[in-house]
């Protein structure tokens, strides 16, 4: 391979990732979140409870067309997604740095399972957020004139509108893009040429059109209360002290990035912020530091979980950085990099294809019966059609006044998912999340409710509910049966008129 031009070598990565990818995404059943991402809603709306709509616009546009909802189906636009970002990565790092440089970026953005297998793969909305954001950060770095010496290059101004497109559309994947663009603005201000170029028009009119595109979710969550906004801010909002928390933190973020590339990661951007730093690392550094630090500052008040992919906008404009660091290696620390990147990329290959054997063939038989009903790993990863094939059987389908309703967002995206898109799922619990939108209670009265109950739970739900339909009745459960092991018993109770519920 290596006669190839970095450019060659950085495709053929990619296409190997790539059949890795699509080979989870068949032999995978949907996720927690993206069964709910699935099953929530059915129609285009302006923006969604959760996230902002691309991610949501993307797996209903390509179900409108094929009319299809399998899991490659549904995945099957972020895994070519993910073909772009490479891309991207690839050219904002050769840009900047080298050719070489690209090839280690493209690489280790491969080799990253947070990046390539989660994003890569799964329908979440960090896979256009990574794609949009590298767009972004392409574009205005070409706006200023950034890039290797080398090339000569001068800023372009015109670019500018192509990186407020661009962050729009991030914000338009996930929130969390705001955080790169305050970073972005950090370095104009400090910035010699950013500071001239704050006097212009060009930025200014660049901020406009992302807030032009941005505007759909704004009018969203003006039309709903502003919930959206409400339900994410409110994991920075607490009171509690955990000065332990951000090590937690940045343990998990380690294990999800890889260890062996967060430590250089971090390094790598405290050194762009060196007095005297190269004009480059300090681009990279700053659009990356505010998801770096943040999440682990909030963690020490913030009552909530901090989840580990939260930070992964901060990492992804650090792999140039790791990519340049990484070409210009010599010697045993050159081999043992090259050797721990070729280790991994068997190790992640590997696993892999392993889940997906496993969830699709049983390549372990009797795998599920080692573990007690409710605790195999293959609960989320399996799909939870033996419920379809149940509720079929038991006539519940010829009943087109009853709706489901589980205790939790969670619980009923894999109902939702495993029925289909023609029976109404709600939730009954607290956090309905876009359920709460789609499908309110109250939107069910006169409905007969099939309450999924969970494990253990059937008294408080009876005792809670029963004075809001004509009759509440328990019923025979229904099983989640996977490779003939039954995974989860779901208890049920049969809600004849659903009379009221309250605002």
């Amino acid at each position: 391979m290596k006669h190839l031009s970095p450019a060659r070598q950085a495709a053929l990565v990619v296409l190997l990732a790539t059949s890795i990818r699509l080979l989870l995404g068949l032999g995978m059943g949907l996720g927690i979140d993206e069964s709910y991402m699935v099953a929530s809603t059915n129609s285009f709306h302006l923006s969604y409870f959760d996230h902002p709509p691309v991610s949501w616009w993307m797996e209903l546009a390509i179900r409108h067309v094929t009319g299809l909802d399998t899991p490659i189906v549904v995945r099957l636009p972020f895994i070519l997604m993910f073909v772009g970002t490479s891309a991207l990565m690839f050219g904002l790092t050769r840009r900047l740095f080298s050719p070489k440089a690209a090839l280690w970026a493209v690489i280790t953005f491969n080799l990253s399972p947070v990046f390539s297998l989660a994003f890569g793969t799964w329908v979440l909305p960090d896979g256009p957020l990574d794609f949009f954001l590298l767009a972004s950060g392409w574009a205005l770095a070409s706006a200023l004139g950034i890039g290797n010496p080398e090339m000569r290059a001068e800023p372009r101004a015109g670019h500018w509108l192509i990186a407020g497109a661009c962050l729009g559309l991030a914000m338009d994947s996930k929130y969390s893009a705001a955080l790169v663009a305050v970073g972005a603005l950090l370095f104009l201000a400090f910035d010699a040429s950013g500071r001239r170029s704050l006097a212009t028009a060009w930025p200014w009119v660049a901020g406009a059109i992302a807030i032009l595109v941005f505007s759909p979710v704004l009018i969203w969550n003006a039309q709903h209360g502003w919930i959206s906004f409400g339900f994410q801010g409110s994991r920075a909002v607490g009171a509690s002290f955990h000065p332990l928390r951000p090590f937690i933190v940045w343990a998990g973020e380690a294990l999800f990035v890889l260890p062996w590339i967060f430590g250089p990661q971090i390094w790598l951007m405290l050194r762009g912020f060196r007095f005297g730093a190269d004009r480059r690392f300090r681009f990279l550094a700053t659009l990356a530091v505010i998801p770096v630090v943040l999440f682990s500052l909030v963690a020490i008040w913030s009552p909530r979980k901090i989840l580990y992919h939260w930070a992964a906008p901060g990492y992804l404009m650090l792999f140039p950085l790791l990519g340049v660091w990484i070409s210009e290696l010599t010697g045993r620390l050159q081999t043992a990099v090259h050797r721990t990147a070729i280790g991994t990329g068997i190790l992640l290959a590997a696993a892999a294809l392993f889940i997906a054997g496993e969830v699709s063939f049983d390549v372990v038989p009797g795998f599920n019966s080692l573990f007690s009903a409710g605790h195999s790993p293959e609960i989320q990863a399996a799909d939870w059609s033996s419920l379809r094939t149940q509720f079929v059987q038991r006539g519940f389908a010829q009943n087109h006044n009853l709706a489901v309703a589980a205790m939790r967002w969670f619980f009923a995206g894999k109902i939702g998912y495993a029925l289909g898109p023609n029976i109404p799922v709600t939730v009954f619990g607290g956090d309905p999340h876009e359920f709460g939108v789609t499908h309110p209670p109250r939107s069910l009265i006169g409905h007969d409710i099939l309450i999924a109950a969970m494990p253990g739970a059937v008294p408080a739900i009876r005792s809670e509910y029963a004075g809001r339909f004509k009759s509440l009745t328990e019923i025979p459960p229904m099983h989640v049966v996977h490779h003939g092991t039954i995974l989860l018993t779901v208890p049920l109770l049969y809600g004849h008129d659903l009379l009221g519920w309250p605002r």
